[in-house]
Order: structure tokens, then sequence, then C-alpha cells
């Protein structure tokens, strides 16, 4: 992870870019059997996200499901092709 992603940006696009990026990781980690970081960086920049941040994309869905000790919420992913979509273009 780069650094400059939080030196720069209002919450929500920060918070927007941390949930992205999370998503991706998880989707590679437990649906494409894969890992992009390892388990440090995955958890550092989890416990990093804040869920009551409105980001105006799947608000609710985020502070239902998400949780920073696990990946399993990935499953549940409201645009789950979109995640994959993503994952791919980073293979």
């Amino acid at each position: 992870m780069q650094n400059d992603l939080f030196q720069w940006g209002a919450w929500d696009e920060i918070e927007r870019r941390i949930r992205i990026r999370l998503s991706v990781w998880a989707y590679a980690y437990e649906i494409a059997g894969t890992a992009l970081v390892d388990d440090a960086t995955y958890d550092a920049l989890a416990y990093k996200s804040r869920p009551h941040i409105i980001t105006g994309r799947f608000d609710d869905w985020w502070r239902t499901f998400y949780t920073p000790y696990s990946g399993a919420w990935i499953y549940t992913h409201p645009d789950l092709n979109g995640i994959a979509k993503l994952y791919s273009r980073l293979k």
C-alpha cells in the first residue's frame, strides 16, 4: 500500500479507496485463492476502515457485513462482479 493514500482527499474519498482495496484483497484471498498482500498488510488496512463514514456507495452493506478480522464478508458483496473485474485487471 502506498503511504500517499492517506495524505490527500476528503475522508469519504479515503474511506472509499480503503474499501475498494480491502474488497479486492479479500476477493483474491477468499474467492480466487491467492493472496495479493500478506496478512499483516491486510490487517493494518482492515482496522483503518471506518464503516460510519458515508461514501455514497454500499454504506449500509459495509456497516452490516464488513468485519476487519476476516475476509469472508466478500461473499455477500453487492458488486462482486465489479470486484472480480478489478481483481482481474491487477493479475
